[in-house]
């Protein structure tokens, strides 16, 4: 057939021919290595959620190689004259491709990410990590895949005219086809309906980007979109992946010092604030203190900031708490020590966070509710603050946690007025020529000078009872406030993770402690350790239920802190910033949070950052045996 003159267009038909069918088996030898994706992936409980898996599993591989060869190997059936040579190449092409799949399915399983750039970084690296310590025994198998493919490509060529003659080319792809459309159309069903047993395998085999339609439904009045995005939230944590919290049951040396402990969360508060003209009580007290000069929330939002302050964990691990209610262990152990308990809050602790796990097995003593919900403010919360300390005894220790909301608001000329002008409460607002970032900053320093107003009063009543010298008073904040000081149009908080969104301050008043301003690396986690060490005399490893360390630990000169949400990770350090999403690409930003066109994180550190996003996860036979 091959040596008997044929024309040009009968050596092109035949190769074309010879390419389906040898594309046809490839398919099945791809769908035979992605198994290893649904042995490693969460079995759908469903039976639609089984037949999207089939359906996605059949059809997705079969778009993907078929793919590739429209792609490559269709055109090059033109341009390669001798059919050996092309077949040759169409070897080459096939080998390349499964080998690329079998190293993604290895990188699949070991950190659960698809190859990215991220990925081919770690395996390329010379770090000993736990990526790239096997992955180069993959290619012993690459001669065995070769040796398929150039086996399988000659018996498609001798079995060519009577496989064209079983006239199942068509029924085949029509199968294919089939899957393809099917699997998509199931999806943009199971995206509308939040159907997780369809939706979880999203990401599960490489390069799959299932089809959704919610705004064309939306623009047709099949899709609420706000009722949709609250039953997502809701749906992300009712899905989340089980957590051992902590690890292992804890210890403790004793019942420990029994000194009074006070948390002021200022929401929204960036470190810049603390001067003596913007906040004179602040500063004062910081100078007189414990002074942290270089400390980072643990994210850059509202509910993921409060989060990593009161447990000392990741922000990654937010949805798992919230589902099981899990209050954190610095609660749970002042509730077993007996403290007495205030809660107080400018919002009425209005974040979910609050009262689905934070203080889930509390009785919150939240802001007295003759106030009228329309009025809440940090004023009357102070109020409230003041009466409940009144009451408390000398006796029996206790435990206030005080959230002043004021600074994220900003609002003027209702509780306070304005220092610094021109400002939004001033009339400069409806003035031309204004400069509207002015405004904005001046109105944001004017709450910060109120909420200084409110600290000076809680640090003079506490001195005025005779409290202070038994009090542990930690002064923190859950993220910073940008106004578009990196120039990419950023402004608030939740956009990025430049030091305008995440450094924060932390000041702590510990009695017997002498003033210290603390310069290197902290972090929001820290505090956890900090109070479970040094105040209630834990003696398991911080490591058992928290991220952080205690900030009395010297020897822990970090070089890198972690931050970030429940979809992307960022690694902070002195002169760079890394942000890496779910899908493994990454960012590297400089001290300015300027996109560095170079930059290249640290890869062994980025390997230890995502094992500690893993960490406190149940192993995940034991989630299927929970299930």
């Amino acid at each position: 057939m091959v040596a008997s003159g044929n024309t040009y267009k009968e050596k092109v038909s035949q190769l074309i021919s010879w390419g389906h069918w040898f594309s046809f088996f490839n398919i099945i030898a791809a769908m035979l290595l992605g198994t290893r994706y649904i042995t490693h992936s969460d079995w759908p409980a469903t039976l639609i959620g089984q037949l999207y898996l089939l359906l996605s599993w059949v059809g997705h591989f079969g778009f993907l190689v078929f793919g590739i060869y429209i792609l490559i190997i269709f055109p090059a059936s033109f341009l390669i004259p001798s059919q050996r040579l092309m077949r040759l190449f169409g070897v080459l092409v096939s080998t390349v491709g499964l080998t690329a799949l079998l190293l993604d399915t290895y990188a699949y399983q070991t950190v659960d990410l698809h190859l990215s750039p991220l990925v081919w970084d770690l395996l390329l690296s010379g770090d000993k990590t736990e990526l790239n310590a096997n992955w180069q025994y993959l290619f012993v198998v690459v001669p065995v895949i070769f040796l398929f493919e150039l086996m399988c490509s000659e018996w498609v060529w001798r079995k060519l005219r009577k496989l064209t003659r079983k006239h199942v080319g068509g029924p085949i792809a029509l199968v294919f086809g089939v899957c393809f459309l099917g699997s998509h159309l199931i999806y943009i069903w199971a995206d509308a309906n939040l159907y997780r047993p369809v939706t979880m395998q999203r990401s599960n085999f490489p390069f799959s980007y299932p089809m959704t339609a919610k705004t064309f439904m939306e623009k047709h009045g099949l899709l609420d979109r706000q009722e949709y995005t609250k039953r997502r939230a809701e749906q992300g944590v009712q899905n989340s992946e089980f957590v051992r919290y902590p690890i292992s049951k804890l210890s403790f040396n004793d019942q420990g010092t029994d000194q009074n402990l006070m948390i002021i969360m200022v929401d929204s508060l960036r470190s810049d604030m603390l001067t003596s003209t913007v906040m004179p009580n602040l500063t004062a007290f910081a100078q007189n203190n414990l002074n942290f000069t270089n400390n980072y929330s643990s994210s850059n939002s509202d509910a993921t900031g409060v989060f990593g302050l009161l447990y000392g964990l990741p922000s990654g691990y937010i949805n798992s708490i919230r589902a099981e209610k899990k209050s954190p262990v610095l609660l749970n152990t002042l509730q077993e020590r007996d403290y007495n308990f205030g809660l107080f809050s400018g919002e009425n602790f209005d974040l979910p966070i609050y009262r689905e796990a934070i203080f889930a097995n509390t009785k919150l003593a939240v802001t007295d509710s003759r106030h009228a919900r329309d009025i809440e403010s940090d004023s009357h919360a102070i109020k409230d603050w003041d009466h409940w300390l009144s009451k408390q005894k000398s006796n029996k220790p206790w435990f206030s946690f005080l959230e002043l909301t004021s600074v994220q608001q900003f609002k003027e000329g209702e509780h306070y007025k304005p220092r610094f002008t021109p400002s939004l409460g001033s009339n400069a607002i409806n003035e031309k020529g204004v400069d509207s970032t002015l405004l904005l900053k001046n109105s944001y320093r004017n709450a910060a000078y109120h909420i200084d107003e409110i600290l000076g009063r809680v640090f003079a009543q506490l001195e005025a009872k005779g409290d202070m010298a038994n009090t542990i008073v930690v002064i923190a904040s859950n993220h910073g406030t940008e106004f578009n000081e990196t120039g990419n149009n950023t402004w608030g908080a939740g956009s990025n993770y430049s030091q305008y969104q995440i450094k924060v301050p932390l000041i702590i008043h510990w009695p017997d402690h002498s003033a210290q301003e603390v310069t290197r690396l902290t972090s929001n986690l820290d505090l956890v350790p900090t109070l479970m060490e040094s105040l209630l005399n834990v003696a398991s490893a911080n490591t058992n239920y928290s991220s952080g360390v205690s900030l009395f630990d010297n020897n822990k000169n970090r070089r890198w802190l972690l931050a970030g949400d429940d979809s992307d990770i960022a690694v902070v350090e002195n002169k760079q910033t890394t942000v890496v999403d779910k899908y493994g690409n990454y960012n590297v930003y400089d001290k300015n949070y300027q996109l560095e066109d170079e930059g290249k994180p640290k890869l062994s550190t980025l390997m230890q950052v995502m094992n500690e996003l893993k960490r406190f996860y149940e192993p995940r036979h034991n989630q299927d045996n929970d299930k």
